[in-house]
């Protein structure tokens, strides 16, 4: 069954795809949520912040220098400065729709400092509960927004395509369902990472690389897919998702630990536990692999604060049984953002006429090799804004009626089991440390997966990111950034050269593997 609409389609519910909706005012938007507004996506579960230069003595250009020093050689010098100079502006906007950034008694914005920032430039919500408190206003905006139509329950399992545009998109109930097509006048991607491809993850569950991977079965250009960021410390209690221990508490003097109370990262990097999140990862890593079960300790710099200052952090710790207060909280690497997606232009346009794409789902030049800590929710508005002003330009104003879709029939969700064997593949293959044969191996499995369940629309999204991500970490025979190959441990130079690469690209080289085996 076809529909269409002149709505302008939004895929997506989380800080990207919400103040899309809200900067294309009073334009129609339909945006497509996969569960309740607000529930799912990984902006709510955003602990630290938004990166901006609010603080006396700071700038936007040296946030732009630790933006690309970070960035290990491969951030695009213009975006950074785009991207910085307009982090203040977006603060104060969502200062105004309502979210309750921590202020000083006279007014100032209270910053913390995290990892590879020269100065404290994070804009915060009760410590850590910045996402949470961004996207309740975001939310709550939407709502009371008439233009905005806002669909729940839905995913999209696919892109239409003719003659290289992207003419609407296929749906089906998030509980599984066969698709309908709903023809539109430009889509906007904005459905977040693929963290939830690995064993150990901070993301949501349904973040799984859905969007990055019907983009690409599209014929999209994805851009340096290979670099996944891995954040140091999720609390290593066996949930999954992994709750997060923010690099906050780092930023407040939280030292890193080992079983035999060493503080392994003084020895490893200047900045001992602010080092950059690759270099502090692969030690956590390291520590994990020998034994020496990491953990981090917050006992002498915050003490009894650390359960008001920190509250999700707090709440994690009961749950399974951390007094943070007596003893330091475990730790492990888990994936946490990715870097890479669907390659856009500054105005956040993709390969494909009629499509942009905007946060973590796009890849703009921004995040470079390594992500700034706290750049990932800045990218989302800040992208999101150009988008819509993008689309806005691009596409004629016109009224349009609420999008009514049928009742939908079921159809076959992704096998747990393949879902599992696709997630340990990526973690053994495609994690924080990498080789030849491991990825080989990962590609292998991965194709198998995908040979399990072929008609599995949601499964194939996932099997084609996670093809994307290990066949580029094959294909960099360096080291860099979040990308670390054993086999390869040094760098090309300080600066490198970004990836692009199609799907075809991918699976050929995968096939090719394959043969060689």
């Amino acid at each position: 069954m076809t529909l269409a609409t002149d709505r302008i389609v939004i895929l997506g519910a989380g800080l990207a795809a919400l103040s899309a909706a809200l900067r294309l005012a009073p334009r129609p938007v339909l945006v497509v949520s996969p569960g309740p507004l607000g529930h799912g996506a990984s902006s709510a579960w955003a602990q630290g912040g938004v990166a901006a230069a609010m603080g006396q003595g700071d700038s936007p250009a040296a946030h732009a220098e630790d933006t690309m020093r970070a960035g290990a050689g491969l951030v695009d010098p213009a975006i950074a400065r785009l991207v910085t100079g307009a982090a203040p502006d977006h603060v104060r906007h969502l200062a105004k729709l309502g979210a309750p950034f921590d202020r000083s008694p006279l007014g100032e914005y209270l910053l913390s400092r995290e990892a590879a920032h020269g100065t404290a430039r994070v804009v915060r919500v009760k410590g850590d509960q910045a996402g949470a408190a961004i996207m309740q206003a975001l939310v709550a905006a939407v709502r009371a927004t008439p233009s905005v139509q806002v669909i729940e329950g839905i995913v999209a399992s696919g892109l239409e395509v003719q003659r290289n545009r992207v003419v609407g998109i296929r749906l089906s109930r998030a509980s599984g369902s066969r698709e309908i097509t709903l023809l539109a006048p430009a889509v906007l991607l904005a459905t977040g990472g693929s963290g939830g491809l690995y064993a150990v993850t901070t993301n949501p569950p349904a973040i799984t690389g859905q969007g990055l991977g019907m983009a690409a079965r599209a014929g999209a250009v994805i851009a340096d897919p290979e670099f996944v960021q891995f954040h140091p410390t999720a609390i290593d209690s066996g949930e999954d998702p992994a709750p997060l221990a923010t690099e906050a508490l780092r930023g407040e003097g939280a030292h890193l630990v080992n079983a035999r109370g060493e503080r392994f990262m003084t020895t490893l990097h200047p900045d001992a536990e602010l080092a950059p999140r690759d270099i502090v990862a692969r030690a956590i890593h390291a520590q994990s692999q020998a034994g020496l079960r990491p953990a981090l300790d917050t006992r002498t710099c915050l003490g009894t604060h650390v359960l008001d200052e920190f509250p999700a952090v707090a709440a994690a710790c009961a749950r399974a049984g951390i007094d943070p207060m007596r003893v330091p909280i475990p730790v492990a690497a888990a994936a946490h953002y990715h870097m890479g997606g669907v390659a856009t232009d500054a105005e956040g346009r993709t390969s494909l006429h009629g499509l942009w794409a905007c946060g973590e789902v796009a890849s703009t030049g921004l995040h470079g090799a390594n992500r700034l800590a706290s750049n990932g929710l800045l990218e989302a508005l800040v992208f999101a804004a150009r988008c819509a002003g993008s689309i806005a330009e691009t596409v004629p104003a016109t009224a349009a009626p609420p999008v009514i879709l049928p009742p939908l029939p079921d159809a076959p969700l992704p096998d747990p089991a393949l879902i599992r064997r696709l997630r340990l593949a990526m973690t053994a293959g495609a994690g924080v440390i990498r080789d030849a044969d491991g990825l080989s191996s990962c590609l292998a499995e991965i194709a198998r997966v995908e040979a399990a369940q072929p008609d599995c629309p949601a499964l194939l999204n996932m099997t084609a990111t996670a093809t994307l991500i290990a066949a580029a970490a094959f294909a960099r025979r360096e080291s860099r950034g979040g990308h670390f190959r054993s086999d390869h441990p040094a760098s090309d130079g300080p600066t490198g050269r970004r990836t692009r690469i199609t799907l075809v690209e991918a699976l050929s080289l995968r096939r090719n593997l394959k043969e060689i085996a």
